[in-house]
């Protein structure tokens, strides 16, 4: 009586050289099934960003070629928007207002952000968690609402800082959002008192995520409150920094809605932003060919910001790393 030897399993579970599905062709079905699956959850946000994002990004660079008009066909014109752009004095002053609001905002917000993150990272202070929640209820507000509710509170006729700097100080006629010289000053300010919460939680969350041991070592070896913060504190942060500076200056290069709300751009184009000239260029005059060149050069300043962060801090990790 002769016996058939059974085939041997293989690695995968099924016999050599048996009746069962390849692995090689199980691997790809399964790779298929899973592709398929993730196509279906990942189409929906597809879907939308193509209709609200990629779509609008394409036909503004395409616009920003042409002479388009509300209501208008658009006939190609090749650089003469952008031409037009870097040739007027209008653009000049608005890239002027935009750097002073960047290079003031963002410096100030994370200066002041991360001073209160020390200070209410601290396990000593009673009602801790009343304190974060006071200081991070600006950002919860809205931004229009805040703007309207500081317009009012500035009024020169109506508002209550006014009103209080006359009966404390004796400054008459106070007027910060009229006055050409503290316009832009008093909106960086009211920014500042409406983010400021958002970038304190973040310090706080990069604060806690040092180890305390780092400290206590630095105690036993007398190293003083600056050199803990020097050599312990702003290395540990650094990549909470660039999260902060990153986006603390693409949100300066975007501000519109404070200046729209409190301003219009006045007094004079004082506050004026290439922002809201886009605005005035789209939905005011109707230029949508010169109103998307202008986008496209913002869009091209916030990608130079970015990049010069992102190589900044790859060089610094480098030198960590060496």
């Amino acid at each position: 009586m002769t016996t058939t030897a059974a085939p041997t399993p293989s690695l995968s579970g099924q016999p050599e050289g048996g009746a069962g599905v390849k692995p090689g062709k199980s691997n790809k079905a399964i790779t298929r099934r899973n592709a398929r699956v993730g196509i279906t959850f990942v189409l929906p946000a597809l879907i939308i960003l193509s209709v609200f994002v990629f779509y609008p990004t394409i036909s503004t660079f395409f616009t920003s070629f042409t002479s388009n008009r509300i209501n208008r066909d658009g006939v190609f014109v090749g650089f003469d928007n952008y031409i037009r752009l870097f040739q007027s004095a209008d653009f000049w002053t608005d890239f002027k207002n935009t750097l002073i609001y960047a290079v003031i905002y963002a410096p100030l917000v994370v200066i002041i952000a991360l001073a209160l993150a020390m200070l209410l990272n601290r396990k000593d202070i009673r009602g801790i968690g009343f304190f974060r929640t006071c200081m991070f209820l600006p950002f919860v507000i809205s931004l229009t609402v805040a703007s309207i509710a500081w317009s009012f509170l500035l009024s020169p006729s109506l508002g209550l800082v006014p009103y209080w700097m006359d009966k404390l100080f004796g400054i008459q006629n106070l007027d910060l959002l009229g006055n050409r010289s503290t316009a832009l000053a008093t909106i960086i300010a009211i920014t500042v008192w409406k983010n400021f919460g958002y970038f304190m939680v973040i310090f706080i969350a990069g604060l806690q995520g040092i180890s305390a041991e780092l400290y206590e070592a630095a105690s036993l070896d007398g190293a003083s409150a600056w050199q803990k913060f020097r050599f312990i504190t702003v290395p540990g942060l650094r990549p909470t920094f660039n999260y902060v500076i990153i986006f603390g200056l693409i949100g300066s290069f975007q501000v519109f809605d404070q200046i729209f709300i409190m301003t219009s751009g006045g007094p004079d184009r004082s506050t004026e932003t290439i922002v809201y000239r886009i605005y005035v260029e789209a939905f005011g005059n109707g230029k949508l060919g010169y109103a998307s060149a202008l986008s496209y050069v913002l869009l091209i300043m916030t990608l130079i910001v970015g990049v010069i962060q992102l190589v900044s801090n790859s060089k610094h990790e480098k030198e960590e790393l060496a």
